[in-house]
């Protein structure tokens, strides 16, 4: 039985999640140690044991690095315990995200793979466009998300959209690189059968192009659907009144709430997953309803 297990990825990803864990809970005692110190001399406590020094460290309010278990029981708060509609809850700050997080994902998807089409069938915007497309990744996004948020302002535009179109900024890149690369991969002789056979460019595109590129669109749009989320929540720095993960980090970051923060990241971890899993779940599915095994 542990044979099968350690074959196939379970037994692998166990152990390592339990390295992990372990290797958390010491982090806890070092990095949190001299706080614990510190509280037991205000206490005037000096014949505490390693014992209580240890568990202390994994049970302080603000801790430098918060237990796993601590996080777990503020992930149960704020996610079961306390209603869907507050804005304690962590599922009241995913809809947020997640709301800003998919529209900007389809504009940027729907904007990369046009880009991507005009790009290997137009050969002077694959000399003139595409290195614009690499240069407008060279920006820090930090440092981007405030100005499209202040611009956006200025029109009188708040809300979902600035954070969709920070998400989309992200998210296009993946998508034009992948597709480019997909639409590109068509062996030459490929090509010329299609010639012969005298098909169209409209024909060629849909017929040998088009599947061509489906294992390159969909890794891309994995990757794209991930830098949606981090956009996102990079935009939810800059604007928080309207919620999100990112809102909650940093009122978190404020109060000095560190296992609120951990909380957060972790919810948006697992809300990044959900997503990537669904794109694969579709890329499947795509891939079978062509005729692949």
């Amino acid at each position: 039985m542990v044979k099968v297990l350690w074959s196939g990825k379970t037994l692998p990803v166990l152990a390592v999640s339990a390295m992990i864990i372990v290797l958390w809970y010491m982090g806890s005692v070092v990095l949190n140690g001299d706080m614990q110190r510190d509280a037991f001399a205000n206490a005037n406590n000096t014949t505490y044991t390693f014992n209580e020094l240890v568990i202390g460290t994994w049970s302080q309010e603000r801790p430098k690095l918060p237990a796993p278990d601590q996080i777990l029981t503020e992930l149960k708060k704020t996610v079961i315990d306390t209603a869907p509609t507050s804005k304690r809850s962590l599922v009241f700050h995913g809809y947020v995200t997640l709301s800003a997080t998919l529209l900007g994902f389809l504009i940027g998807s729907a904007l990369g793979m046009v880009l991507a089409i005009l790009v290997v069938h137009v050969k002077s915007l694959d000399k003139s466009l595409m290195p614009w497309v690499v240069a407008s990744q060279t920006i820090p996004i930090i440092a981007l998300a405030p100005m499209i948020i202040v611009i956006m302002n200025q029109f009188n535009i708040t809300g979902l959209i600035p954070k969709a179109i920070i998400a989309a900024y992200l998210s296009f890149f993946p998508v034009t690189v992948g597709m480019v690369k997909g639409l590109r991969s068509p062996d030459p002789l490929q090509l010329d059968l299609m010639r012969t056979y005298s098909a169209s460019r409209i024909q060629t595109f849909f017929k040998l192009r088009v599947p061509a590129s489906v294992p390159f669109l969909f890794a891309s749009l994995k990757v794209g659907v991930a830098a949606s989320l981090v956009g996102t929540v990079v935009a939810e720095l800059t604007k928080s009144e309207d919620g999100g993960f990112g809102a909650r980090l940093l009122a978190g970051s404020y109060y000095g709430q560190t296992i609120q923060i951990w909380s957060a990241l972790f919810a948006a971890a697992a809300c990044a997953w959900a997503l990537v899993t669904l794109v694969g779940l579709l890329d499947r599915a795509v891939t079978k309803a062509m005729g692949a095994r």
